[in-house]
């Protein structure tokens, strides 16, 4: 474990009365069967990104089933959004605090994933879910998972293999699992590392396709049953090669998990 006590020291006497009331008092928002989270849970495979949102929220809802035996958990969401996915933590989080560095009322606390405005391993489990491509210097917000994670602790990432150019409001990276190993790897020192696909390349492809697709048809009924058909003949066809559905020579990875144990 490593505690920089010199960047605790920074924390203003405002950033820590913030996060002691956000922990204390970090209101359950509601479990969204509200259209905008449900759709991110759970998208509708005539979804363009069916192939990200998916196997994303099928990995998210495994982690929260393996973590339940050690509830409760502090539970730190960084770049937060909407908390999406805070309906498969909720039973286990003792708190759960959403950081965010945009003008955000759902959020929080205010802050960049490069200098989070909360104290060294404060949180059991950190969530950074499509997050890092948009970061300007994304080792350093590797750097500042692993500070606020407790031993012990775990954060969960994901972020783009393959993707189309989409600022929110910037759009800096793409990775291999190779890049985002060496990132991590270098960010740590952590327990373990690991990097797997949330699907493969026909799914990218499917990806790409509908993507196209909807741009050009709309996000009426002409596009949705031609995506549809996509992403399920690339499903499909990953469930029986896995040389489509591996990082392997040649592949295309529309979305990688990181698993970091710290």
């Amino acid at each position: 474990m490593f505690i920089d006590v010199e960047r605790n020291r920074r924390l203003s006497n405002t950033q820590s009365t913030t996060l002691t009331n956000a922990l204390a008092h970090a209101p359950p928002i509601q479990d969204s069967r509200d259209s905008w989270g449900e759709r991110r849970r759970r998208p509708p495979r005539s979804s363009p990104t069916w192939a990200v949102r998916h196997p994303l929220g099928l990995w998210l809802h495994a982690q929260a089933a393996e973590l339940a035996a050690r509830a409760p958990l502090r539970v730190l969401d960084v770049g937060c959004g909407g908390k999406p996915y805070y309906p498969y933590f909720a039973s286990i989080a003792s708190s759960y605090v959403g950081v965010d560095a945009v003008d955000n009322p759902i959020a929080d606390l205010s802050g960049q994933g490069e200098e989070l405005p909360v104290e060294d391993a404060s949180f059991d489990l950190v969530l950074c879910t499509q997050v890092l491509e948009h970061c300007a210097e994304p080792l350093r917000v590797v750097r500042e998972l692993r500070r606020v994670t407790a031993p012990g602790g775990r954060v969960l990432a994901s972020t783009h293999g393959v993707q189309i150019y989409h600022p929110a409001p910037h759009d800096y990276h793409r990775w291999t699992h190779e890049g985002l190993e060496l990132l991590f790897t270098v960010g740590g020192p952590w327990e373990s590392v690991t990097v797997s696909a949330g699907a493969g390349t026909a799914s990218a492809l499917a990806m790409l396709l509908g993507t196209y697709l909807e741009s050009a048809l709309g996000k009426g009924v002409l596009a949705r049953g031609p995506i549809w058909l996509l992403n399920t003949v690339a499903s499909t066809a990953e469930r029986r090669s896995a040389k489509l559905r591996e990082p392997v020579l040649g592949s295309l990875i529309p979305n990688f998990h990181v698993l970091a144990l710290a």
